[in-house]
């Protein structure tokens, strides 16, 4: 029985049923009926009737078809606010796909013989008592025309009315006065000329053209104008290749003429160690002044190919910015983001990064996502590029509403972008702009797209651009003359025209900002000479001991578990009894030494409060509560510490540290892996940006990354860093590796990171078994003398008993160690290379020289021989005096063993061969033997 049925039958009873089961469940009953039982006036009931009450008395006076017509008019306007932007008009070069149920009346239970019905649902939309015919019309304009809006998900009522309030107000039809539409169209002339005009003057040159979207200039600009009106002081902007030459010069304000001297080549400088990038990878900032007279900062991250591989650099360095410089204001800075439709889709960062965009160590006050909606990857249609229905519906994960905009519709995008603003502003969170438009030409203007989607670029072909289309709108609606655009695109021709010729004119392009500024003044690029020199690092004793006891102080008044209070009591003992400190303390000393100097420091990664083999604990939970003690942050300084886990990711975190480095180079910013193979989910930004960002953009980094490594029979995935990797990738003095052997060497070249005047990325090799080994600590002296030792010599023998000179690096030092002191080795010499890049070469060198009577020189790594550093070694003293063999396990695929017998007869192959006399096979053999004895027995 349908409920038309059920009504006439017993109306009252239906409805109150209804009320029944909406107070035991909203969610049970059509949108609907729930308005009409949150108190919806049907303009029939009485004064001070109940709910139950009223819809009974209305079913009294009103005929039951009409009353379930109402419900049915509520469920329409619902179902448009939930669905409309399924069958909106927003693909200008493409008809839609058809989706079911559709939008007809029927779909409502209605018809067009109710079109001319009077309806109280049009209370809903502001409309009051209307015909349907109105409500319809008014519902088509707002949701069905060149915006679609998906906003119904985002679950809070408040988002949503406040979304409803402002779209339905206006129908999501801009009001722009007519200065505003020429600035639009202006706009858009830039954008349309300047591609031409490259086209034209390079031709066969790449430039990732932006035609088919230009409309996003306009955008961009109208977003920065609303952003300053609404208090933003500065933008950060993250994008791709396409239509970055345009935003350089249309919005970011890089002069048209140096653009023309890069597609020239003269910015290239024979004489300069800066090897540089192509131009549509790189980056720039500048202040602009709105047309309200507001300054605006505008900042553009260089980015590689890797499509979205910037957008948690941007992220970081938004966050940067807010902590030290706008005072925790999320209002005075944003970022936006600018993607492709098949990078957004297909690229798992973008995941990563909107899963960190509501957490604490990560927020940055709401991102505006904007995607050049392209209807096509390189040559990939969408129906081989995503499965779900928009390329934009990953922001459905965070709740994030979304905006489909007609790219052709200039007006509707600022309209749009405006609104998004508006939102990120009010509530902080982030918001999607998809653009719906085309790419005129293929993935380079060289590439003939029509080979693999000849129907789409037959309809391209013939499809006029944005500024041609909006222009006859606009004549349309009388806002300009029929000359207008065709002068002000002479106008601005002629201007290109004069800085091309300017720039054939001169020899050679010279940047005339300064290379660092803002934060990073006082600061250089630094040459291999001072990158090799370590200043002293040193703190008094005193600062010490006081820091020490501020760590290892517990308040009274608070409860910790036994085993922390064990644990902060041995600590407690190494300041006050012992004076010898393990790893853990020697870090956290070093944090409070840089705080007391008034630097920040941010430590992020899986786990790192505690850290992941239990040695930090640099935030202490109560045993009786989720409460949290920071010891770090008792000693009474300025500078805050800032510990973050992370959500369980490498690459989107590691960007973002890397990006907050960036921003704030007086901060000591750190990344550490929950292991050290980890690092390589995020190898991207690794090679793109943390080894080469120096040589391609000029930009230093300090970040810090702690990398724990060592073989400890933890199996393939738990052992190695892969120094390999890092080696390989040193060149130019670009970044500084270190795999230190004592707390206070760990202690120094922290503080370094912060008391040189220039920033190199750092990366550490961070033990795990010598967190807790006995000999793995350094006495006070250590810390408060000195600075970071590159080289560690051998004290325990002498001069002219050694004949043998065993380097190494890390742990296996105490593994070699152990048994030159069992055995009393006074003619084995153990040598500890600490920095492994730039490798102290003169330094070693002078070890030969010192070694009078040594003839043999091994470098013993735990590492396979084709893996950590033996590689690069092999490679830097191939040609030098000091020729070395290794000692290692034999090469391999994989970086360890999942055996634990096997593990430990490689180690203990590799330390009886570093001690054994020269040996021929029969004696190697020999070796080989007694250490998987050894093993054997040490297993069982």
């Amino acid at each position: 029985m349908d409920r038309l049925s059920y009504l006439n039958i017993d109306n009252a009873a239906y409805i109150d049923s209804l009320h029944e089961a909406y107070k035991q469940d909203p969610e049970s009953v059509d949108y609907g009926w729930q308005k009409f039982f949150e108190g919806f006036d049907f303009g029939q009931n009485a004064q001070g009737a109940s709910v139950s009450g009223a819809a009974t008395q209305a079913t009294t006076t009103a005929t039951p078809d009409h009353i379930l017509k109402e419900i049915n008019v509520l469920n329409m306007i619902n179902g448009y606010r939930a669905r409309g932007h399924l069958f909106t008009q927003t693909n200008p070069v493409r008809e839609r796909r058809k989706y079911f149920p559709g939008k007809e009346l029927e779909t409502f239970g209605l018809s067009d013989a109710d079109l001319d019905t009077v309806f109280n649902a049009g209370t809903e939309v502001g409309l009051g008592a209307a015909k349907l015919r109105d409500i319809h019309d008014m519902l088509e304009q707002t949701y069905c025309q060149a915006i679609g809006a998906e906003y119904r998900y985002i679950r809070n009522p408040i988002k949503m009315k406040w979304f409803e309030d402002r779209m339905e107000k206006v129908r999501n039809m801009p009001t722009f006065s007519t200065d505003e539409k020429k600035r639009i169209l202006n706009k858009l002339n830039q954008a349309v000329v300047f591609e031409n005009f490259l086209g034209t003057k390079f031709l066969g040159q790449k430039r990732f053209s932006l035609e088919g979207a230009e409309a996003l200039i306009p955008a961009l600009d109208s977003v920065i104008e609303k952003g300053a009106d609404l208090g933003l002081e500065e933008f950060v902007i993250g994008m791709a290749h396409r239509g970055r030459l345009n935003v350089l010069v249309n919005i970011m304000k890089k002069s048209y003429k140096e653009v023309f001297s890069e597609f020239q080549g003269k910015s290239y400088d024979a004489d300069s160690s800066f090897g540089g990038d192509v131009k549509y990878h790189l980056g720039y900032s500048n202040d602009i002044e709105t047309t309200n007279g507001k300054k605006v900062h505008l900042s553009l991250c260089p980015n590689p190919s890797h499509l979205e591989t910037v957008n948690p650099i941007v992220e970081g360095l938004v966050r940067s910015k807010i902590d030290f410089k706008y005072e925790g204001d999320y209002k005075k800075i944003a970022p936006i983001l600018i993607h492709g439709d098949a990078a957004v889709a297909g690229q798992g960062i973008v995941y990563e990064v909107l899963q960190m965009s509501k957490l604490d160590g990560y927020r940055t006050g709401g991102t505006i996502h904007l995607v050049i909606n392209n209807q096509i990857g390189f040559t990939t249609n969408t129906k081989d590029a995503r499965s779900s229905t928009y390329c934009t519906d990953v922001a459905k994960t965070v709740l994030s509403p979304v905006l489909h905009v007609n790219g052709d519709d200039a007006e509707a995008l600022a309209y749009a972008i405006n609104l998004a603003m508006e939102y990120r502003q009010t509530f902080h969170e982030d918001v999607f702009i998809d653009i719906l438009c085309y790419r005129r030409y293929g993935h380079n203007e060289a590439d003939e797209p029509k080979f693999t989607q000849p129907l789409l670029y037959k309809a391209i072909e013939s499809h006029a651009n944005p500024r041609d289309i909006y222009n006859q709108k606009l004549i349309a609606n009388g806002s300009v003359g029929a000359t207008y655009a065709a002068e002000i695109e002479k106008a601005f021709k002629a201007q290109l025209q004069t800085m091309l010729d300017e720039s054939k004119a001169e020899d050679r392009f010279t940047e005339s900002k300064p290379m660092y500024s803002g934060a990073w003044q006082g600061l250089h690029i630094a040459n291999e000479k001072e990158l090799n020199a370590s200043p002293d690092t040193s703190i008094s004793e005193d600062e010490f001991m006081a820091i020490g006891k501020g760590l290892t102080t517990l308040p009274k008044d608070k409860d910790f578990f036994k085993k922390i209070e064990k644990l902060f009591e041995d600590r407690s003992n190494m300041v006050k009894k012992t004076k010898v400190f393990d790893w853990a303390m020697g870090e956290l000393i070093a944090y409070g030494s840089l705080l007391k100097e008034n630097h920040r420091v941010r430590l992020s990664g899986e786990d790192v409060k505690r850290g992941t083999f239990s040695h930090r604990h640099a935030v202490l939970t109560l045993e009786d509560s989720e409460e949290e003690y920071t010891p770090l942050n008792t000693l009474g300084t300025e500078a805050k510490f800032d510990v973050y886990n992370s959500l369980l990711s490498e690459y989107g975190v590691l960007g973002f540290e890397y990006g907050y480095a960036l921003a704030d180079p007086n901060a000591l910013t750190i990344w550490e892996a929950q292991f050290g193979d980890f690092y390589n989910g995020a190898q991207i930004i690794v090679d793109q940006y943390i080894a080469s960002a120096e040589t391609k953009w000029q930009r230093g980094n300090g970040l810090v990354m702690l990398l724990p490594h060592g073989y400890e029979g933890q199996g393939p995935e738990h052992s190695s860093a892969r120094i390999e990797r890092f080696m390989e990738l040193c060149a130019d003095s670009n970044i500084q590796v270190v795999n230190c052997s004592t707390p206070a060497n760990f202690f120094h070249v922290l503080r370094r990171q912060l008391h040189r005047e220039f920033r190199k990325p750092l990366i550490v090799f961070t033990p795990k078994s010598l967190l807790r080994n006995p000999q793995c600590v350094s006495p006070m002296e250590e810390f408060t003398q000195g600075k970071f030792r590159e080289l560690i010599e051998d004290s325990f023998v002498t001069e002219k008993s050694v004949k043998r000179v065993l380097f190494c690096s890390g742990k296996i030092y105490y593994d070699l160690l152990e048994k030159q002191q069992t055995d009393k080795r006074k003619d084995v010499a153990i040598v500890r290379i600490e920095q492994l890049y730039p490798t102290p070469m003169v330094a070693m060198q002078k070890v030969k020289t010192k070694y009078v009577n040594a003839t043999e020189f091994f470098w013993v790594q735990e590492e396979p021989e084709n893996m950590g550093a033996w590689p690069y070694m092999c490679r830097k003293f191939r040609k030098s005096e000091l020729q070395l063999e290794v000692i290692s396990r034999k090469e391999s695929s994989s970086t360890a063993t999942g055996y634990a017998k096997q593990h430990t007869s490689q180690q203990l192959y590799i330390v009886s061969k570093a001690f054994s006399a020269p040996a021929g096979e029969e004696v190697k053999e020999s070796i080989k033997k007694t250490a998987e004895k050894m093993a054997t027995t040490s297993a069982d």
